[in-house]
């Protein structure tokens, strides 16, 4: 074997175990400690990475549960009250108690309800046509009904209603993750407390224009007139720029409110069919 190439191996092989030397303190100096309880949180999750926990998906919800060390604020809605107890369990903690959420459409303005005034022709895209112009009726506040909210969707839960223009929620399907609230540019999405056999009282209404404005616009429109607030006794019901909102935390779904609307805009869902009491029983009770 020939000096020059002793020498050339020699050379290679310094040049080779200085490197490993430096690259070995540099990952020592540049080091960084990952708990392995963020695996074990990440594995708990659904991996839906649907952002309705508010972090860009489960990885990022899970370092932020481990490095907080709490769970105050932080909840899976597709995973529910069973995943955070397997999470609180991995980490230590107690998880809190949270009603599941479900998300509903506060607009009633159909085609029946709300004509159309003018003809869109631009982009296809709620986000677009909110930016250039209020909507094909008087209404302002309703929706536009290019299903933004449905492509938002990865659940399932949204489709848009051909017959009526307006999206339809699946609430078997709904996980309550919030992406048909990001979505709508006209904020027509309301996240509510998910009640037993998914029954509803709600505004679907949006429309913070006078009364006599907001009924001329779109017949089912909430007038502010106030007479759901003062018909409800439990504090659920406020009113704020000529509108009512149906708090879904106090409301104890008894439907008195849903009657003394003169708009019909107060939507009742899911719930058996009313009591129509005969006429001889009308004429008794006045008698």
């Amino acid at each position: 074997m020939s000096a020059s190439l002793i020498y050339t191996i020699i050379t290679i092989s310094s040049i080779g175990i200085a490197a490993a030397i430096i690259l070995y303190f540099a990952a020592r100096k540049f080091y960084v400690y990952e708990d392995p309880r963020i695996d074990e949180v990440e594995e708990a999750l659904p991996a839906a990475n649907c952002g309705g926990c508010g972090y860009a998906g489960c990885r990022a919800f899970a370092e932020a549960i481990v490095k907080d060390n709490s769970l105050e604020n932080k909840y899976c809605p597709v995973g529910g009250s069973e995943v955070m107890d397997k999470v609180a369990g991995i980490m230590g903690l107690e998880a809190e108690n949270q009603k599941p959420r479900i998300a509903v459409l506060l607009c009633n303005g159909t085609c029946e309800h709300r004509p159309k005034t003018n003809h869109y022709e631009g982009a296809s895209t709620c986000a677009i046509a909110a930016m250039n112009y209020g909507g094909e009726t008087g209404c302002q506040y309703g929706c536009l009904g290019f299903g933004d909210c449905a492509d938002a969707c990865d659940f399932d839960a949204l489709h848009m209603d051909p017959e009526t223009g307006l999206p339809v929620v699946t609430d078997e399907n709904c996980v309550g993750c919030g992406a048909c609230v990001e979505a709508c540019p006209k904020d027509l999405f309301e996240l509510r407390k998910q009640m037993p056999k998914y029954r509803k009282v709600y505004v679907a209404c949006r429309n913070e224009d006078k009364g006599g404005v907001a009924k001329k616009s779109c017949e089912v429109a909430c007038i502010g007139c106030g007479k759901c607030e003062k018909e409800c006794k439990y504090d659920a019901i406020t009113i704020s720029n000529n509108l009512a909102f149906i708090d879904s935390d106090k409301c104890v779904l008894c439907r008195k409110c849903v009657s003394v609307c003169p708009t019909n805009a107060i939507i009742e869902e899911n719930f058996p069919p009313r009591k129509v009491k005969k006429e001889k029983e009308t004429e008794t009770a006045q008698a």
